[in-house]
């Protein structure tokens, strides 16, 4: 059971990223639509513009990994959701065409009335496509998208009372999401004006998301008990409280200008909403699909558990290094934990024949209780292997790389 459920961990994992980071740009496009037209509204409207620059391209990296490893894995399940509920999924790849486009095309525009055309464009796509998505959950959540190829209602699915409701939510939550991460970045920035322009509406919009998400309860009562009962007395019960306390810490946070932490405030609130969701239907996927019933054959499943688990630890500090360049506007060897070149140190001497070695070891030993062993503990093992295989590989290639350019860069 372990490998059948962990790639849906890895997909829900990425879901959460993609809301919590992805969230974020969306969000930024709302507030260019809605930061006002006048010349004091100009520097907000261009801050939240620019923030997205070195990072908007790589957030959808989420979104195209929950999609991969969902159709690699359950293949059923994905079949099923894709044909049913392909209106409100079209509708979210065009909203992400039409904002990428936007976005590119913005520095080319030859006149005033051109720029704000694909500022327009942009903003409208950055609302239109979480509702689409977030629509689209809802009617998973409902359990209106039966098993097979287009059995559901292509409209009914998504446009009724609970899809609407995560929809706006979605979109209120991405709004609020980037108030607070656009708060924290220009206090850092030291732009103070945009720095209270942002903190106002991050304060509004946890209002705002806080009055929808309970406003929310009694549409879900209303259009699907068994959810409303599920989400409050079941095992989402936890992830719904969590959500409500770290949003509450988060307005506190931002009051009181203590930015930083409620950055990951936040982002705890809405990744909880996520977890509530998973909670509320494990372990059924669709009415009359469990798990077990919709996973790929043993093979594939391992092959995508080894594929996440190679890619994610070089996925995973690259990103880092992407981040802190955008959070810090640079880094240096000694911003990374390494000591300089000039100092006389290294990074640390250990034989990168003996560890080539184990690597080795630990991928064949793994590979083998992936695929021959039954038990879920040798599972497990064959896991930690695996990805004791990839860190060590890591250790060996990445770090001499990172120690050379460090040693050319204090030259």
């Amino acid at each position: 059971m372990l490998l059948r459920s962990l790639p849906l961990v890895f997909v829900l994992i990425g879901l959460t990223l993609y809301v919590v980071l992805g969230g974020a740009d969306f969000g930024a496009g709302f507030w260019q639509l809605f930061a006002g037209r006048g010349p004091e509204e100009e520097p907000v409207r261009e801050y939240a513009h620019h923030s997205m620059g070195p990072v908007w391209e790589a957030n959808h990296v989420w979104l195209i990994f929950v999609l991969t490893v969902f159709w690699t894995a359950y293949p059923k399940a994905f079949g099923s959701i894709a044909s049913t509920l392909g209106l409100a999924l079209f509708v979210a790849a065009i909203g992400i065409i039409f904002r990428g486009a936007a976005y590119a095309f913005k520095p080319g525009a030859r006149s005033d009335r051109e720029a704000g055309m694909t500022d327009t464009i942009f903003s409208l796509s950055s609302i239109l496509t979480p509702f689409a998505l977030g629509a689209a959950l809802g009617g998973i959540a409902t359990n209106r998208v039966p098993v097979g190829n287009a059995t559901g209602d292509l409209f009914s699915s998504w446009l009724n009372p609970t899809s609407i409701f995560i929809g706006v939510l979605s979109v209120v939550s991405c709004a609020y999401l980037a108030a607070v991460y656009l708060a924290a970045d220009a206090a850092r920035d030291g732009h103070q004006q945009i720095e209270r322009a942002f903190r106002a509406r991050a304060l509004g919009a946890g209002v705002v998301a806080g009055a929808v998400a309970v406003a929310g309860l009694f549409v879900v009562n209303a259009d699907s008990h068994a959810l409303f009962r599920s989400l409050l007395t079941g095992r989402a019960l936890p992830a719904v409280i969590v959500s409500f306390v770290a949003g509450l810490a988060t307005l506190a946070l931002v009051y009181r200008r203590r930015y930083e932490p409620s950055r990951y405030c936040a982002a705890l609130a809405v990744a909880a909403i996520v977890a509530g969701f998973a909670l509320s239907r494990w372990p059924t996927i669709l009415p009359g699909l469990t798990i077990r019933q919709a996973a790929a054959g043993h093979d594939t499943l391992v092959w995508v558990v080894a594929a996440v688990i190679g890619g994610g630890v070089i996925l995973f500090p690259s990103l880092a290094f992407l981040f802190r360049l955008t959070l810090a506007g640079t880094f240096s060897a000694t911003d990374q934990g390494m000591p300089s070149a000039k100092t006389g140190l290294d990074l640390p001497t250990v034989r990168a024949g003996l560890l080539t070695r184990v690597a080795i070891a630990c991928l064949i030993a793994g590979a083998l209780l992936l695929n021959i062993a039954d038990a879920d503990w040798a599972h497990v093992i064959g896991l930690l292997l695996l990805i004791t295989f990839v860190l060590l590989g890591f250790r060996v290639i990445i770090f001499p790389l990172l120690g050379a350019q460090a040693g050319t860069a204090n030259d």
